[in-house]
């Protein structure tokens, strides 16, 4: 006699749903014809990455490649290289392989982590795409939370994010394996057969996040199995409260590229100006200074005559100038003998300065070819006494007048490009062109014009 019982429906295999789930993630934000650098480290999560996105990758239309960093720490450093080439090759993934230096002194932890998005950052690439799991979003919260983070730190890593606004141009991060746990990821990696490389330090409980992993969570597990999806739940909380606070940040105090406005930022309450000072910071792309820096800027900010106003981030300053606070990159910094020859390129790149130089060919506007040509051409910096002679109304002045006239922050003076034919300064951004080097009506002449592209500080 034939059972009476209904066949229940098989489930699906261990890591089966996951290709369709990043699918998902994929068509979601990815277009037909972007380009995808996949971070390869070479572990289990990463490998699995690839080898989905690398099934995805002719019918959602989109070129991947892979790019692997290797760190030098541990002496196995190399043989992971070599593994993650011959992966590639043989399944015809496009692989760039960079070394970096990590400096001596700092955290080993956040130095391999800086270096690493450093080298990923400047990937020819729509998005770049990481491997961070479940399990990494919900260590993730739990480690912010214990260093005191605010609720944007607490929000972890999203799906997506974005190039901040004010940044060097520099590819989106992607995570389509955010909400998948390690589990299933593993249980996909050994129905494909694949083969990763199991990193010893990962044991090593010294580090803030093995420690969480090894010997915190499992006891949080027995207690509170399901806390990977409860972690990213609360995870999506924050990103909604930090949402809202970049939204009011924004209503109370509007910022642009350029600064924040000092009147306002007195207008506010102490949190409401932090969180507009956080807000300004973050569109930027700076890392966010801690608790002391950030009180002691709207301390000086409050002050009723404060004039000086520099805070110390790090890499960056914040420095007041006229109404406005604004950020300045310390890096910017080019020695007063820097020179660069230009040789009729359309746009010389000068990342010392931190912009383009755009040369554009008109007749009869700008600046002369002919004479321009007569000499060697180059990009210099103020070395102090130039002069030049932008209206034929007026005599020739020294530039340092009219960069104040111009009202052009002190810091920015010193990294502005001058373009120089021979000793002659013909052209300076926001000032103009010298008017014994401007083309005459019918005669070949190029337009100059400075492409800053290095943050809020940036002309």
């Amino acid at each position: 006699m034939a059972s009476s019982r209904k066949s229940r429906p098989s489930k699906p295999l261990p890591g089966k749903e996951l290709p369709a789930r990043v699918a998902a993630v994929i068509s979601e934000h990815v277009r037909r014809g972007d380009r995808l650098v996949a971070g390869l480290s070479g572990g289990v999560d990463s490998m699995v990455l690839v080898d989905v996105l690398h099934r995805l990758a002719r019918k959602a239309g989109f070129e991947l490649a892979a790019l692997h960093v290797n760190h030098q720490i541990n002496p196995a450093a190399g043989r992971w290289a070599a593994f993650c080439r011959a992966y590639c090759k043989q399944h015809d993934v496009p692989l760039k392989v960079i070394k970096v230096n990590l400096p001596p002194g700092a955290s080993l932890e956040a130095a391999a982590r800086t270096a690493r998005y450093a080298a990923l950052a400047k990937a020819r690439a729509d998005f770049i795409v990481l491997a961070h799991t479940l399990d990494d979003q919900a260590e993730t919260v739990l480690l912010q939370l214990l260093r005191g983070a605010g609720v944007k730190g607490a929000s972890a890593m999203p799906v997506l994010r974005p190039t901040p606004r004010a940044s060097r141009p520099a590819p989106a991060i992607l995570r389509p394996l955010i909400d998948i746990p390690r589990r299933e990821i593993e249980a996909y990696a050994r129905a494909r057969k694949l083969a990763w490389i199991e990193d010893d330090s990962n044991a090593d409980i010294a580090f803030d996040r093995n420690f969480m992993r090894h010997r915190v969570l499992p006891v949080v597990a027995e207690r509170f199995p399901a806390y990977r999806t409860t972690l990213l739940r609360a995870s999506r909380n924050f990103a909604e409260a930090a949402h809202l606070l970049d939204e009011l940040a924004r209503v109370d105090a509007p910022f642009s590229a350029s600064g924040i406005s000092v009147a306002a930022l007195r207008r506010l309450s102490v949190p409401r100006a932090k969180n507009v000072v956080r807000s300004y910071l973050a569109a930027a792309g700076v890392t966010m200074p801690n608790a002391t820096r950030l009180a002691e800027c709207v301390r000086q900010v409050r002050q009723p005559r404060a004039v000086g106003i520099v805070v110390d981030l790090g890499g960056h300053e914040l420095r007041r100038y006229g109404d406005e606070l604004r950020l300045v990159d310390k890096a910017l910094a080019p020695g007063r003998g820097f020179s660069r020859a230009w040789e009729g390129e359309s746009r010389l790149c000068i990342p010392e300065l931190g912009g383009t130089l755009v040369m554009t060919r008109h007749r009869g506007a700008g600046i002369s070819l002919a004479k321009v040509t007569a000499a060697a051409v180059t990009v210099r910096v103020r070395q102090g006494g130039e002069r030049v002679r932008v209206h034929a109304q007026r005599p020739r002045r020294s530039l340092k007048n009219l960069l104040q006239e111009a009202r052009v922050p002190p810091w920015l003076r010193e990294r502005l490009p001058l373009l120089f034919c021979g000793e002659a300064l013909v052209y300076v951004p926001g000032i103009g062109i010298d008017i014994a080097f401007r083309a005459r009506r019918e005669e070949g002449g190029i337009e100059p014009r400075w492409d800053a592209d290095c943050g809020p500080a940036a002309m």
